[in-house]
């Protein structure tokens, strides 16, 4: 466990590149220092990132570097961002939009700035959290992610979802009203280009007519999906890898867990191979926060990311400074 009063620190350094990346297996790099897990720490040592703050961020290129060089430095596991490709105006709209971003947000493009940052830093991991799948091309989208996964040394998590943005789906040439029934259809697609060396597939939303992806990621990508719906839920115990919950109460997002694992179990497939992220909302405290991950872990959670928005900070090193407290209070190295 960690947090105030844990009798050992977090082992999260890296015991092989699957288990950092969502994966629970993989070939250690024969030249990283790997310290021993604690010998009292009953469970797998849950992996802690960070949300990319790029709302906070004003588009600065700047803050990427930054942000990823000082992430890894600090002994975060993995940097997780959010998508976006468009911005709407929210005034004078029937039905209205819901969502919580407007025109005057920005986003970098997920897999552009993974690229970079891939180039820049050796170990921590990348995963979208979560990247709007069914606005995009099913075989776009494979051809990105696998060079990604290529280029950092397989090191892509690939979290997907479905949106809330129909301004956006049209912008993109794509239909807001069957985002569901379309990602279902293309996580399979996305698994079999990942792995087939010839695709031949014929399904409601895309034709692939003996094709292949070349090169291949250097694994197959993890697919984990996030959400809130039932149907979510449902998608990711059927297709999934792993799961994403986003906010709220601590003790909420455990007992959604709970019946997530029941789902999952109840469609034949092992828990102990699918992955359970929680993204935790800013505290005022970094004790409070650190708890919140005690117990996420303690609920058998697997990864957590840490959100740094929505505390004021309006500089770089406001939100450096945040982190490294949350470092030094989980006991990061």
């Amino acid at each position: 466990m960690i947090g105030r009063g844990s009798s050992h620190t977090l082992s999260f350094a890296v015991s092989s590149l699957g288990a950092a990346l969502g994966g629970r297996s993989g070939a250690v790099d024969p030249g990283r220092r790997v310290p021993p897990e604690p010998p009292a720490c009953r469970l797998p040592a849950v992996q802690i990132g960070v949300v990319y703050p790029q709302n906070e961020l004003r588009g600065d290129p700047a803050a990427v570097r930054r942000i990823g060089t000082a992430v890894e430095e600090m002994g975060f596991a993995h940097l997780l961002a959010h998508d976006h490709v468009l911005g709407a105006v929210h005034a004078d709209r029937t039905p209205p939009l819901t969502g919580p971003y407007t025109e005057s947000d920005p986003f970098h493009d997920p897999f552009v700035m993974f690229a970079y940052l891939a180039g820049i830093i050796e170990r921590i991991g990348f995963a979208t959290g979560i990247l709007i799948l069914p606005q995009r091309q099913t075989a776009l989208v494979a051809r990105q992610a696998a060079d990604v996964d290529l280029l950092s040394g397989g090191r892509l998590r690939l979290g997907v979802g479905i949106g809330w943005n129909p301004v956006e789906y049209d912008a993109l040439g794509e239909d807001f009203r069957t985002r569901g029934a379309r990602q279902e259809e293309q996580i399979g697609l996305l698994r079999r280009l990942f792995t087939e060396p010839v695709v031949d597939f014929s399904g409601r939303f895309d034709r692939v007519d003996r094709a292949a992806l070349v090169p291949k990621p250097a694994r197959p990508v993890p697919i984990w999906l996030g959400g809130s719906s039932e149907a979510a839920f449902d998608r990711a115990a059927r297709l999934g890898d792993g799961f994403l919950f986003f906010g709220g109460a601590v003790d909420d997002n455990i007992e959604s867990w709970r019946r997530l694992r029941d789902r999952i179990r109840n469609h034949g497939r092992s828990v102990e191979d699918f992955g359970a992220e929680y993204v935790v909302l800013p505290k005022d405290g970094v004790g409070d926060l650190a708890a919140e991950i005690d117990a996420w872990q303690e609920a058998g959670g697997t990864h957590a990311s840490v959100v740094t928005m929505g505390l004021g900070l309006d500089s770089i090193d406001g939100h450096l400074d945040y982190l490294a407290a949350v470092a030094d209070a989980v006991g990061l190295s």
